[in-house]
Parts: C-alpha cells; sequence; structure tokens
C-alpha cells in the first residue's frame, strides 16, 4: 500500500524559527558578540533566539532583546527571508526599534555589544547565518529601499 521509503506516511513539519534583531538606532545596527557555546564565540550576530512552543515572532523578539540586553523594543516588518540554520530551523530577522530611545542595551548574555554603520559591516567577524542578512540590512542602513520577505518593497 504506501511507499517502500515511507514518504506517504509523512507529515509536513514546520520549521523551528529563530528570530533575529535588525536593531537600529541613528544609522546603525546592534552587533553582539557572542560568548557561547566555545564553537562560536567571537562571533558577531543580530540578537535573539529561539521562539518558544505558543509564542509568536514578534513576541520573541521582544522576549529576547529584554532577556538577553536588558531593552524594550517595538518590532517592526521582516528584514530579507529565511535563512537556514539547520535542516528542520530557520532564521526570520526582524527590523526593531528602541521604545525609549535614550535606553542603552546591556550585555547580559554577549560578549561585547557595538553599533554598527553600514560601511562597517563587512569588518566583523559574522556567523554565516547573519552575514547573509547583510546585503538587505546594508540597503536599510543607507535608507534605500528593501524588499521584506514577502517581497514587497519598503
Amino acid at each position: 500500500m504506501g511507499d517502500r521509503d515511507g514518504d506517504s506516511l509523512r507529515r509536513e513539519v514546520p520549521p523551528r524559527i529563530v528570530v533575529g534583531a535588525a536593531l537600529v538606532r541613528a544609522g546603525a545596527v546592534l552587533a553582539a558578540r557572542r560568548s557561547h557555546p566555545a564553537e562560536l564565540a567571537g562571533y558577531w550576530e543580530l540578537p535573539g533566539g529561539r521562539v518558544e512552543l505558543g509564542e509568536s515572532e514578534t513576541d520573541a523578539v521582544r522576549r529576547e532583546l529584554g532577556e538577553e540586553l536588558a531593552l524594550d523594543v517595538s518590532v517592526g516588518g521582516r528584514l530579507g527571508w529565511d535563512v537556514e540554520l539547520a535542516p528542520d530551523t530557520v532564521l526570520r530577522v526582524y527590523r526593531a526599534s528602541l521604545a525609549d530611545p535614550g535606553a542603552e542595551p546591556v550585555a547580559r548574555e554577549h560578549a561585547a555589544l557595538r553599533w554598527v554603520g553600514a560601511g562597517e559591516l563587512d569588518e566583523l567577524c559574522w556567523l554565516p547565518a547573519d552575514r547573509a542578512i547583510l546585503p538587505e540590512l546594508r540597503r536599510a542602513l543607507r535608507g534605500r529601499e528593501t524588499p521584506d520577505a514577502t517581497g514587497i518593497q519598503t
């Protein structure tokens, strides 16, 4: 009755979602340097983390930035497209801004934080997934229109 390899019995499993935040202030994005795990320590990333069961992606961005950076943020639309982290996991980056423009991030889980302008993005050693987002991030920081995940110009 079924396929020998069991394809007919497999269900489509939604990907596990990791969110990142392109937190922009005064034309610069906040980059965070990893302190762990050992194989990722020293690489730079956009802050964020896993979406919890029953949590929306935008709520995960707010929660993660609160936990990691002691910040309250407003979350905007997507930046770029899904970036595969593993066969069952994707990174989705969202635009974000500080709820209080005068707030300063606190490196609770990272070795360092740095505000980076469009011309400085290539100076950092980014995680490969975050590096994939750099072209869209660079365009956004320079004020050029960039398509969001739906392909619509923003």
